[in-house]
């Protein structure tokens, strides 16, 4: 075994025995999910989390069972959103079977009335008919009218209340679409929606024999900086770095969040030298930022990023577009970082390791 992966055995051990003390300290049962969430926090694998927990036992002193349950439905089991969604369809398909159950009813009134109409007709053409059964014969016509009007006005009334209902299911349903495609530090699009973004692209670009282009992004010694200042303001970092692609980025541009540290820019429609320069303006602005910590106004210098650039070429597929653009960013690593690199040079160059 390699002295690496000695490193990598001796640090999950030393997370693992963190973890435990803490849920010692400050968990009231040791269960699976404790353990669960407890272990996330230390590795710091979900920084929002992790924030949640240091609010919680800061006001507390310790997480019950029922915080636990709260952070690791939140934070780390997916099945939340979709829960979500499958309560607001069961709640529109409920909806629909009222108004369903409305339109029948009102369907059998408007029959009902329909055969009130015609017995009238018959006995409107009958012989032998006097005043006083005219009289009746009328009556009885505009008591049933006055009977589905009203029903109509329930069915109106109701049929409104039910548009807004629906309405507001349909953007609650919409806003979980959302969050389930977001990253939620950056507001980014997180890995599920780049990565279906990335193969729609690819399949428009070879349908259309169009150029389009990817840029992947990594922060520079972000671990680094992470260890040394810690985790909000790593945070800080991720969040910076996602404001400056909106501002220089520009709209049907894909922008992603897809590992901890590495983003992602989808370009449609856009060649490698307009990718370039879309690179270039990200990566002067990022170090063009003063970072401040703001517990205490004290400056942490620059963030750089290191940038690859791919460009889409006749057979890619998205694995193969995505991985250029990776073997790229990570060339501008091995370069000395805070650059660009597109796949312009030869792939066994960018696959050179120094």
């Amino acid at each position: 075994m390699s002295d690496g992966s000695h490193g990598d055995r001796d640090r999950t051990f030393a997370v693992a025995e963190r973890a435990t003390q803490l849920m010692r300290d400050y968990g009231s049962s040791a269960t699976p999910r404790a353990y669960s969430v407890w272990y996330a926090y230390v590795s710091g694998s979900h920084p929002l989390m992790s924030d949640a927990i240091k609010r919680l036992t800061a006001q507390n002193g310790c997480l019950c069972d029922g915080d636990i349950d709260a952070l690791y439905d939140t934070y780390i089991d997916g099945r939340r959103l979709s829960i979500a969604a499958e309560k607001m369809s069961a709640s529109v398909l409920a909806e629909i079977e009222s108004i369903t159950e409305m339109l029948d009813l009102s369907l059998g009134s408007t029959a009902q009335y329909g055969e009130s109409l015609k017995a009238f007709s018959h006995d409107l053409a009958g012989a032998m008919l006097n005043r006083a059964r005219i009289r009746e014969i009328i009556a009885s016509l505009v008591t049933t009218t006055r009977e589905v009007s009203a029903n109509n006005r329930t069915l109106e009334a109701r049929m409104r209340e039910s548009r807004s209902e629906i309405e507001t299911l349909r953007e609650t349903l919409e806003a979980t679409r959302i969050e389930s495609l977001t990253d939620p530090l950056t507001g980014l699009s997180n890995r599920k929606h780049f990565e279906e973004m990335l193969a729609a692209t690819v399949d428009a670009a070879a349908a259309r024999g169009v150029t389009s282009s990817l840029i992947v992004l990594d922060i520079d010694f972000f671990k680094r900086f992470n260890d040394l200042y810690g985790h909000l303001t790593g945070d800080q970092v991720l969040r910076l770095v996602g404001i400056v692609m909106r501002e220089h980025v520009q709209p049907g541009a894909t922008l992603s969040r897809f590992g901890g540290e590495e983003f992602g820019i989808l370009l449609p429609d856009t060649d490698r030298a307009a990718a370039q320069v879309i690179a270039e303006r990200v990566r002067t602005s990022v170090m063009g930022r003063e970072l401040v910590k703001r517990s205490t106004g004290e400056s942490l210098g620059k963030v750089t990023v290191s940038l690859g650039i791919a460009a889409y070429r006749r057979g890619d597929t998205p694995v193969s577009l995505l991985e250029r653009a990776d073997l790229c960013m990570f060339a501008a690593k091995r370069r000395g970082r805070n650059r660009c690199v597109d796949d312009s040079v030869p792939l066994d160059e960018l696959s050179h390791v120094a």
